[in-house]
């Protein structure tokens, strides 16, 4: 199993949330890396300082794949099936396999996105 962070898992460490933190902690814990892709990163990152000291920790031990031509093909592709309008959730659904957890403040979207998809994912709201 995958742990797979949308922005809302980095925002809800940005702001302290003691759950998701112990979850995240648990997985690293366990040396299960968990996996985004860049465009999250470009929805969450500013700069590092301050209260993302924590989000730049997270990063640090995250997998962030890239979201190339390839990607982000698959993620419109997806989007057409869904009939659903946004290119960072459909990737961050495609980085998932059967069995994986997201962490996403958008579950009801990306519950719709693993379902066009066909992947049998857990979707945590956070």
């Amino acid at each position: 199993m995958t742990l797979i962070l949308d922005a809302g898992a980095f925002l809800a460490v940005e702001r302290a949330d003691r759950e998701i933190a112990a979850l995240l902690k648990g997985e690293l814990l366990a040396r299960r890396v968990p996996r985004t892709h860049g465009g999250v990163v470009g929805q969450i990152w500013r700069g590092g300082g301050g209260r993302q000291a924590s989000v730049a920790r997270l990063l640090g031990a995250t997998e962030v794949v890239a979201l190339d031509e390839r990607l982000g093909r698959r993620a419109g592709v997806l989007l057409r099936r869904a009939q659903a309008d946004d290119a960072i959730d459909a990737a961050v659904v495609l980085l998932a396999a059967d069995g994986d957890t997201i962490l996403s403040s958008d579950a009801q979207d990306l519950r719709s996105l693993a379902v066009a998809a066909a992947v049998h994912v857990d979707i945590v709201p956070v």
